[in-house]
């Protein structure tokens, strides 16, 4: 889709919703991300969120209203962006759209803003867990662990035509079974809610240096140092179009503690290594999921997930391939099993 035709489809909807914006300047923001299109409402300190496609496979109407529950449950930290409105679906938006508050600053500079990106998260993690009844429409799986473990696996699926070669698919076999191991297990870290999408180039550091978490799309109640792995794993920090970083052992070990540091979560420093194992299994099985489906044509009914490349800029094609082709890399997959026994040698 242009930008021209973008702008004219959210103007429409705008205006059909007597949004006071409907007159505002509208300025399409660069295309970095595979779910959602950004466009600024110029003056009116809002950006519209338009999805792609949902990474959660939900239907439009549920996709929308589960991407609202994730601002607005997230809001109460201090460390997210604010709801400011919804667009529903029509025939100008077919999966409608979010006006969400417009956080004002760069992108992430690693490693120095790392202590910011982990302040951040103790402030979302410090977020009262809701009782059961109230935590709908975001996943509060029975066992989020075992879930987590059903979707690595659903996404496996694609392993076999990634082209891996036999030492590489033996590592992330080697994982899998190490988590299934501690499925297995009765012992289960606290849940909070997480963003379960804390890579970097998520996050904006306004100037007086904190760091706000502007993508919702996946938060969901689960276990705190899921977010810690995903915001200092390789894959993740050398993931976005502008943030790109290769982590020491004492920067990584170094975030963790910031987070514990600020946290009025458990701790609970005996899952941090599992937990980031399992994160990475998720990634990389994730890498295999795209190469295997983004060649499709893009769906036509504006309904659930939906990889397609022709969904997005070439430039931002170009950049998702050259990452997938490096994380599903010998090199790399055996850069990460190194860097997790030296983590076992040090946090043991």
């Amino acid at each position: 889709m242009s930008d021209v035709d973008l702008c004219h489809r959210l103007r429409r909807a705008l205006q059909a919703a007597r949004s006071p914006w409907a007159g505002a300047a509208l300025q399409p923001m660069a295309d970095k991300g595979l779910a959602h299109h950004h466009v600024r409402l110029v003056g009116s300190g809002a950006i519209a969120r338009l999805p792609k496609q949902s990474q959660m496979g939900l239907d439009t109407q549920a996709a929308l209203d589960y991407q609202a529950a994730c601002f607005e449950r997230a809001g109460a930290s201090g460390a997210t962006p604010q709801l400011m409105g919804r667009l529903p679906p029509s025939d100008a938006l077919p999966r409608g759209g979010l006006l969400v508050q417009e956080i004002v600053g760069r992108s992430v500079r690693l490693p120095q803003d790392l202590p910011a990106i982990a302040i951040a998260l103790a402030a979302l993690h410090a977020l009262p867990l809701p009782a059961p009844a109230h935590r709908a429409p975001l996943r509060h799986d029975a066992d989020p662990l075992q879930a987590l473990r059903d979707e690595i696996d659903a996404q496996a699926n694609h392993l076999d035509g990634a082209g891996l070669d036999a030492p590489s698919r033996a590592r992330i076999e080697a994982q899998r079974a190490a988590l299934q191991r501690c499925c297995d297990g009765a012992a289960r870290p606290l849940r909070r809610l997480i963003a379960f999408d804390a890579h970097p180039g998520n996050f904006v550091v306004q100037d007086d240096g904190r760091a706000v978490l502007v993508d919702l799309e996946k938060a969901r109640y689960s276990f705190c140092a899921l977010d810690l792995a995903h915001a200092t794993l390789y894959t993740s920090t050398t993931w976005d179009v502008d943030v790109h970083a290769e982590l020491t052992l004492d920067q990584i070990a170094g975030t963790y503690d910031a987070w514990a540091s600020h946290t009025e979560a458990a701790v609970e420093r005996t899952w941090w290594l599992p937990l980031r194992a399992a994160m990475w299994l998720w990634s990389v099985t994730w890498c295999a999921k795209w190469r295997a489906l983004s060649a499709r044509s893009a769906r036509t009914d504006a309904r659930g997930e939906d990889w397609s490349q022709h969904l997005s800029d070439a430039a931002l094609v170009a950049h998702v391939r050259d990452r997938v082709d490096c994380y599903l890399s010998a090199a790399v997959i055996e850069r990460i099993a190194e860097e997790f026994a030296a983590l076992q040698r040090r946090w043991g």
